[in-house]
Formats: structure tokens, C-alpha cells, sequence
């Protein structure tokens, strides 16, 4: 898992963190259609705790299908490692520190949770978030258009099995080399807009029954107190779903957050993951009839306009 902030906040933040737990149980319905999928997609497959993929793609625009075929909720997000660092690096300094932070914060033992944190190293905060899939539901599919630049890349997921480990200690990480080719696809023609600004989002266009194609625009990009940055996840919301423990689900700090099962009526259905201030991407889904969420991984997301429902009519 990967982290964006500078080490002196982590004592504060630790100070200021109160849990919040609350009792959520598993509701997965079957898999809904993605829009038409393009030519020329790069396959990602998920069967259990792994991603299989190539290890080298080109660079620029690249339309990726992600086939999440496993009994859980999936995602996929590419972080460009500095230079110097693979992903064996990665996973001998960084995996080790967030297991003993996240065992810790399970224990109720919080601020010293908090603080092993500052045991990232150095190189940590030289990531560069490059975008990636929303939250996606078991035997369910997403699909993506993303910008990459040419370098050495890991591609992970850290929702969390139900003992409290991140996917990505348990094989949800792989090392990805982007070449210095470019593709030959373009961006795709966007029926609709969010672009996330510093008081949440901005969303244009038509949410109706239908296939559509979302264009992300990170025009603003902040860090939140959980240290993540603002990222958009779609959400179908059946009528047993509260809302309230969506939210408090979305924090991956606290013990029962991005943690297996979701909460009751909630199906994800993909969205775009974060990526830095300036840069876009995009998202398909088909919209059914019923009520929908679209939501950030960040603490108290209606507060920062980083939850917004919506309902498609018949």
C-alpha cells in the first residue's frame, strides 16, 4: 500500500484519530455489464490474492479491462516507483512497516499504530499515484483509460482481508514495466465529467440508463488525514444500504475499513484511483435503473463534498 505524506504529521494525526466501528456485513449481487469494451485492451485478472497481466506495456494511453474473478472486492492502482527502486525494495522496506502500524492500530493500541509509520523509508513519499480502477465487486468486471508515463511501476491492492491483512502483503502486488513505446490509443469521447476540485466534486452530464463513459479531471489534489488522496468509486446501493457505514468503510485505518465483508446492499463497480493534480482518466459502466453513490477513499467524504448521490431512472 502505498501512502503520500510527509512523516511530521503522524503524531498529530495520530493524536486527532478516533475509530469509528461499526457492525457491516457481506451483500454481493451478480456482476453487472461494463460498457462495450474498445479494441486493443490491456487484460488485468484477478482469481484470488494475484494480478496476472504483462510485465511490460506501452506508455501514453492505455485501456485496461480489469476481470476481477475472485469471492472478493478488488481494485488496481499503478504507482511509479523513484529511481533505484523494484518492487523487492518495496516490499522488504515498506510492506513490513504498514503490517506492524495496521496490527497495532487492530489492538485499539492507536498512536503507536500511527507512529511506526514514520518508519517508511525516505524514498516512500517519491511515488507517483498514476491512476487506476475504482473498487470492484467479486466475478465483476471494470474497464479504464489511463495515461502512463514510461518507467518501473507496481501495480497493488490493499482492501484487507477479514483478519485486518492488506491484499497487498498477501500477492496483490506486481511489478510492471512501462516502455518507452507509445501506444496507440487515444482517449476515449466522455459522456460525462467529474473533476475534483477542493471542495469535492464537480459532476456534468446526464446520468441516465445507459452505457457512459466518465472523464476524471484531478483539477485540485489534496491529502486527507488518512493520508490518501482523492480518488472517485462508483457504487450501486441496494434499499438495505446505509450510507453512513459506506462512509466510515472507506477508511482503511479504521479496523473494520476496506476490510472483507463490504457493508450490507453495497456494490462496487469501479471508478478511477487516485493520480496527482493536472492529470485525467476515465471510466465505463453501464447504468442500471436504482440509486448510486460515487465516493472517495478519504474520512468524512459527504463533509468535503467527496460523496455524492444520484439515482438513474427506468
Amino acid at each position: 500500500m502505498t501512502i503520500k505524506h510527509s512523516f511530521k504529521f503522524v503524531i498529530f494525526l495520530a493524536v486527532l484519530f478516533l475509530v469509528n466501528c461499526k457492525n457491516e456485513t457481506k451483500s454481493e449481487s451478480d456482476s453487472e455489464p461494463i460498457a462495450e469494451t474498445p479494441s486493443n485492451v490491456i487484460d488485468i485478472v484477478t482469481l484470488s490474492m494475484e494480478f496476472q497481466m504483462p510485465d511490460t506495456i506501452p506508455s501514453g494511453w492505455n485501456t485496461i479491462k480489469y476481470s476481477n474473478k475472485a469471492n472478493e472486492t478488488h481494485f488496481y492502482r499503478f504507482i511509479k516507483l523513484p529511481e533505484g527502486i523494484n518492487i523487492d525494495i518495496y516490499k522488504k522496506e515498506v510492506d513490513p512497516v504498514f503490517e506492524e502500524g495496521m496490527g497495532l492500530i487492530n489492538e485499539g493500541k492507536t498512536e503507536e499504530g500511527f507512529a511506526a509509520f514514520s518508519k517508511l523509508p525516505e524514498w516512500f513519499n517519491n511515488g507517483v499515484p498514476s491512476g487506476g480502477s475504482g473498487l470492484i465487486a467479486p466475478k465483476s468486471e471494470t474497464l479504464n483509460t489511463l495515461y502512463l508515463n514510461s518507467g518501473l511501476y507496481i501495480v497493488e491492492c490493499y482492501v484487507k482481508m477479514p483478519n485486518g491483512k492488506f491484499h497487498s502483503t498477501m500477492g496483490m502486488i506486481k511489478q510492471v514495466y512501462v516502455s518507452d513505446k507509445k501506444s496507440e490509443i487515444e482517449p476515449p469521447e466522455a459522456n460525462n465529467t467529474i473533476e475534483i476540485k477542493e471542495d469535492g466534486f464537480h459532476i456534468s452530464g446526464d446520468l441516465k440508463k445507459g452505457e457512459h463513459i466518465f472523464e476524471v479531471n484531478v483539477v485540485n489534489q489534496k491529502l486527507h488525514e488518512n493520508f490518501a488522496t482523492s480518488d472517485v468509486h462508483l457504487v450501486k446501493l441496494e434499499s438495505i444500504a446505509d450510507i453512513n457505514a459506506l462512509e466510515a468503510w472507506m477508511v482503511w485505518y479504521n479496523p473494520k475499513g476496506f476490510i472483507t465483508p463490504v457493508p450490507m446492499g453495497v456494490k462496487f463497480l469501479g471508478g478511477f484511483n487516485d493520480a496527482i493534480e493536472g492529470s485525467k482518466g476515465y471510466f465505463y459502466t453501464d447504468l442500471k435503473p436504482g440509486k448510486y453513490a460515487l465516493i472517495a477513499e478519504v474520512p468524512n467524504a459527504r463533509e468535503k463534498g467527496l460523496l455524492k448521490e444520484f439515482e438513474v431512472k427506468d
